[in-house]
């Protein structure tokens, strides 16, 4: 299982390298090759604790929600979903995080 995009690099192996080792082994390693659990899934549930949270790890994690099978307007159904539970605030930037994603994807193939 490769982590998502922004997850592994240089600088927190460099800073801290036992919890780089750890996330590699444990969290991606065995939590997420879990059978019980797609990836798609996982990703959904990912994506809405930490947009839950304001965690600047959600877009990364949407990018590899997209990459696991699930679409724009799933995540983008899921935010307006937990905006009513975790806040207005933190689904807004989620929601400008996704329109990133969204405009980024439409740049590298081409479209305006």
């Amino acid at each position: 299982m490769k982590r998502p995009a922004g997850g592994r690099g240089k600088e927190l192996a460099a800073v801290a390298p036992l919890l780089d080792e750890i996330t590699e082994d444990v969290l991606y390693g065995k939590v997420w090759e879990r059978p019980e659990l797609s990836p798609r899934d996982r990703s959904l549930i990912t994506i809405t604790c930490l947009v839950a949270l304001g965690r600047d790890q959600a877009q990364g994690h949407m990018e590899y929600g997209i990459e696991n099978g699930l679409t724009v307007e799933e995540i983008g159904e899921a935010i307006a979903h937990i905006a009513f539970y975790a806040g207005w605030p933190v689904a807004v930037s989620a929601a400008r995080k996704l329109k990133t994603i969204v405009d980024a994807r439409d740049a590298a193939q081409g479209k305006e």
